[in-house]
């Protein structure tokens, strides 16, 4: 029997990364090349306001980039067990194997994988992802999953999420995702105005934004934990349960909308108790029209024209 691209011709397809994917990966590079661009230029920044930069950009990009990559990562709702168990349908063969589960936004990922790697004349190393998006059909992933003989630990979980299974995890953890990805990415759209109005002489529509970046993310937090919170079916694995828990994307997304929150009331509240040293922090220098109008500058024009008429010493003298 020969391989197919590495892959044997009976599982032709290419395997998932559990809680890691493509686009996840995409986005952590574009946000670590603009941190790293912007490294590149910090030494160019004079003065004290270099380390103020260094501090707004790092934490602006931090929370952007981890609204944006949780929608991609499968660490919402994780799961892990040692146990021995059934390999095969229609077989009294026994293996000895770890099961993950990880739940995300779109869908959940099921591995498997033996102790020791062979067993039974086989390589035991499953990495299934069944999805539950918009354009994507559970349980005709599911019917495939069946056709391809995967083993039974793979298939138990997989079962347990479909829509017709009696549990309800699918509506439950399909509406979960649903609402938070959706509150996140209005999160991301006020973070993006956070940002722009922070870096204009609007410091309190700024902290405002970014309160309201802080809310959304935090609703998004709760609404997958007030859905997901519903009692789960057994997970009865061979001898032992598997018992599925919060994840990182979960802890993660809930310590960014509190990082958020804290830095938005900061904004606000320093505006109005001590908006010399806001100015100061977001780089704002007080050379601006009503800096000027505090000084009553002078802005002398002299037109050598005016030497015709009886005085040649006229000058306009206008005050700003």
């Amino acid at each position: 029997m020969t391989a197919w691209d590495g892959v044997m011709p009976f599982y032709p397809q290419p395997r998932h990364a559990a809680g890691f994917s493509v686009p996840l990966l995409i986005v952590i590079l574009v946000f670590l090349c603009l941190a790293v661009s912007f490294l590149l230029i910090l030494p160019g920044i004079r003065g004290h306001s270099r380390w103020f930069w260094l501090v707004r950009v790092l934490l602006s990009l931090f929370i952007g980039a981890e609204i944006v990559a949780v929608h991609f990562s499968g660490d919402w709702f994780v799961g892990g067990v040692w146990t021995n168990t059934s390999y095969k349908a229609f077989s009294t063969a026994r293996v000895q194997v770890h099961v993950g589960l990880h739940v995300g936004l779109v869908g959940v990922n099921i591995t498997l994988r033996g102790t020791p790697v062979q067993q039974l004349n086989e390589t035991i190393d499953y990495n299934e992802r069944f999805t539950w998006r918009l354009d994507e059909d559970y349980t005709k992933e599911y019917v495939d999953a069946l056709e391809k003989g995967l083993p039974d630990p793979v298939l138990y979980l997989a079962e347990k999420f479909t829509p017709n299974s009696p549990c309800g995890l699918y509506h439950q953890y399909h509406l979960a995702g649903h609402y938070a990805a959706a509150t996140l990415w209005v999160a991301f759209c006020f973070w993006i105005i956070a940002n722009a109005l922070l870096s204009m002489p609007a410091p309190l529509y700024g902290g405002l934004a970014l309160l309201s970046t802080s809310a959304f993310t935090l609703f998004g937090v709760f609404a997958f934990a007030s859905i997901s919170s519903v009692p789960l079916c057994p997970f009865r694995l061979g001898s032992a349960a598997l018992t599925p828990h919060y994840g990182p994307s979960f802890w993660v997304t809930l310590a960014t909308g509190i990082l958020s929150l804290l830095l938005g009331a900061a904004v606000v509240i320093l505006h109005y108790t001590w908006p010399s040293a806001l100015r100061s922090f977001l780089d704002q220098s007080g050379n601006d029209c009503s800096s000027q109008a505090k000084g009553k500058s002078l802005l002398i024009l002299d037109n050598p024209q005016h030497k015709q008429f009886e005085n040649p010493d006229l000058n306009i003298t206008t005050v700003l």
